[in-house]
């Protein structure tokens, strides 16, 4: 991700605030040590986006199979019976976190 500052002296920030992002250790790199939040003045996580988000690269996510190893086949059987086991839910956004993260339909 890049993001882009200005500054009136190169390196510097305007106030203490700003103290929290640094250069990172790789080039091109910044570092911000807190939660940042793009079109959201509360986010709740290390980084929310409230609108859409274009990746012109590669999303690495846990669940990749790039990250595992010994992927195997399991017995459908014995799944299906763990899903049926499952405690199903539906639900209803509270208004107040729909109208933070701009969701209408909730």
């Amino acid at each position: 991700m890049i993001f882009f500052f200005q500054a009136s002296n190169p390196g510097q920030f305007e106030n203490d605030s700003d103290v929290l992002w640094q250069r990172g250790h790789v080039p091109e790199t910044i570092v911000y040590h807190g939660r940042v939040g793009i079109n959201t003045d509360a986010p709740d996580e290390a980084l929310v986006v409230c609108g859409n988000a274009k990746v012109m690269g590669t999303v690495m996510h846990p669940s990749d199979s790039r990250a595992k190893q010994n992927i195997r086949e399991v017995d459908t059987n014995e799944q299906l019976r763990r899903i049926t086991q499952m405690r199903l839910v539906e639900y209803d956004y509270k208004p107040e976190f729909a109208a933070v993260m701009g969701i209408k339909n909730t």
